[in-house]
């Protein structure tokens, strides 16, 4: 939910806002933007992804959960839900990762507009994404977004394959289950 500011809020100015008891904030386009803690189901996502996408990562980067970024300078501030970052783009941050993740997977949520998930898809693939994936727990499904403007949607049987892994897949039901 977003609150309604007087004015924009810049990234400097957002540091120094205290997260909310049962959830944290974002900053949405200068806008204070209020996460609610997720469920179990996306949990076990996030946890499933970060963990099959590490394992194929190996050296090349780093995977996290909740990895913060700014995808555009000044105001806005965001976590991914899953991301991928080269081994180089991470030994070079210093306070925050300017830019999106090469790889940036958000796990859909009831919370989640339709037009939220399309403004982050293109937010990032403007800014540095390769890839957006949004996982959807339950149609049990993945789309994955390009950079170049293809999208496919991965269904249960079928194999994601990775761009920073030659070679690499990553089966849908592993995601799942």
């Amino acid at each position: 939910m977003a609150t309604t500011p007087t004015k924009l809020l810049t990234v400097e100015e957002f540091e120094k806002i205290p997260d909310p008891p049962g959830g944290r904030y974002e900053l949405h386009h200068g806008e204070l933007f209020e996460v609610a803690n997720p469920f179990q189901p996306h949990v076990r996502a996030q946890w499933q992804l970060r963990r099959l996408l590490d394992e194929a990562a190996g050296d090349s980067g780093v995977v996290t959960n909740e990895m913060p970024y700014c995808p555009l300078p000044e105001y806005e501030s965001w976590r991914a839900d899953v991301a991928y970052i080269s081994k180089a783009r991470w030994d070079g941050i210093e306070r925050w990762l300017q830019g999106a993740p090469e790889l940036v997977a958000e796990v859909l949520s009831a919370s989640n507009t339709a037009a939220e998930i399309l403004d982050k898809e293109q937010t990032c693939l403007e800014n540095g994404a390769l890839q957006f994936w949004v996982l959807d727990t339950n149609r049990r499904q993945v789309k994955v977004s390009t950079h170049d403007g293809r999208a496919v949607t991965y269904k249960s049987g079928q194999h994601i394959p990775l761009f920073f892994a030659p070679d690499a897949t990553i089966a849908v039901d592993a995601i799942f289950a």
